[in-house]
């Protein structure tokens, strides 16, 4: 427990991040000082938004500083403590950042319980991912029983989530995804009433027959074309939530805006943004509701999880090449 490996940023990245934006260092363990805690990091949580931490600029969070370890989610454990909310061997879940230890305070940190769900559930599910998908849908999106829902990335970690709230709340789902297999699992495995394969399908057809009667929620974690062909498709008072643009992220030309926003006006629709550290003193709320559903099967969990830290840099570019189903999940050790 004497060398800590990170990847700290190196440079601001054009277009695709690749290795060398990160330099992977090691350096000396640092023992907690007062209300401090050393954890262990055992699993680091992967997100599209790790892409806009890299640019310089502001935005809904301060971006990663050249020379900063990459901030990440994770959840590890205790090893030592001068916090006394904390003893070694307790499992937490914090901004850990992609390193083999963290040194952080203790009121940066909150205890999960591995008994209750595997720990990668956390970084998921019952993490910021579940969270996001649970208020922008529920707060944001407001769906009423009969309602059609509609998500892109809907294979990811968010719109699995969004899919599956939307159903036990009584409404029609329909998702949007990258290939068959992605597509099946949605319908086949977390009861999607249908889905739209983007890569095979003409999205806008697709969309007229699964949803005849319109969309009346649309969330959207993809941005650009398919948001486009969903804005053409939607119903009265359609409300749509911005949660991403990961067909964005990496342009080098400028962000592609909406070209058919005119049907919010046709439509008398709204389309609005979240962020999910905004609910951050409602998450109890969301942990409580969604480990209830979890625990009952009404909703179900996947993780897609790459083993080795050494591998981070390759490993995130599977979010801009869809290459995971669920949450991508970064095991340390």
């Amino acid at each position: 427990m004497t060398t800590n490996h990170q990847f700290r940023l190196a440079a601001r990245p054009v277009g695709t991040p690749k290795r060398t934006d990160w330099n992977y260092v090691e350096e000396p363990v640092r023992q907690p000082g007062d209300n401090e805690v050393l954890v262990r990091t055992l699993y680091l949580s992967l997100d599209p938004a790790m892409r806009g931490w890299m640019n310089e600029g502001k935005s809904y969070i301060p971006p990663v500083q050249i020379g900063e370890v990459m901030r990440a989610g994770g959840v590890g454990e205790v090893v030592a403590s001068k916090h006394a909310g904390f003893k070694t061997g307790d499992h937490v879940y914090g901004t850990l950042g992609i390193q083999e230890y963290a040194t952080l305070d203790g009121k940066a940190l909150t205890k999960v319980d591995p008994s209750l769900a595997p720990l990668p559930t956390y970084l998921g599910t019952l993490g910021m991912p579940g969270f996001t998908a649970y208020f922008g849908l529920l707060d944001i999106g407001q769906p009423k029983p009969g309602e059609t829902v509609v998500v892109s990335g809907a294979a990811g970690a968010v719109g699995t989530v969004v899919g599956q709230i939307a159903k036990i709340k009584g409404c029609r789902v329909v998702g949007i995804a990258g290939g068959r297999e992605k597509c099946d699992y949605l319908v086949n495995d977390l009861g999607f009433d249908g889905a739209v394969d983007y890569k095979s399908e003409d999205v806008k057809k697709s969309l007229r027959q699964h949803c005849p009667k319109g969309v009346d929620v649309y969330f959207d974690n993809v941005g650009g074309d398919i948001l486009d062909a969903v804005l053409t498709q939607l119903a009265r008072n359609a409300r749509i939530v911005i949660c991403g643009a990961i067909s964005q992220y990496n342009s080098t030309s400028g962000v592609k805006g909406p070209s058919n926003y005119m049907s919010l006006l046709v439509n008398r629709a709204s389309m609005k943004g979240m962020v999910v550290f905004d609910y951050a003193d409602r998450y109890p709320e969301a942990m409580r509701e969604m480990g209830g559903w979890l625990k009952a099967g009404q909703l179900k969990s996947r993780e897609d999880v790459v083993t080795g830290i050494e591998t981070f840099p390759e490993t995130l570019l599977k979010l801009f090449k869809g290459e995971n189903t669920g949450k991508l999940v970064l095991k340390v050790s």
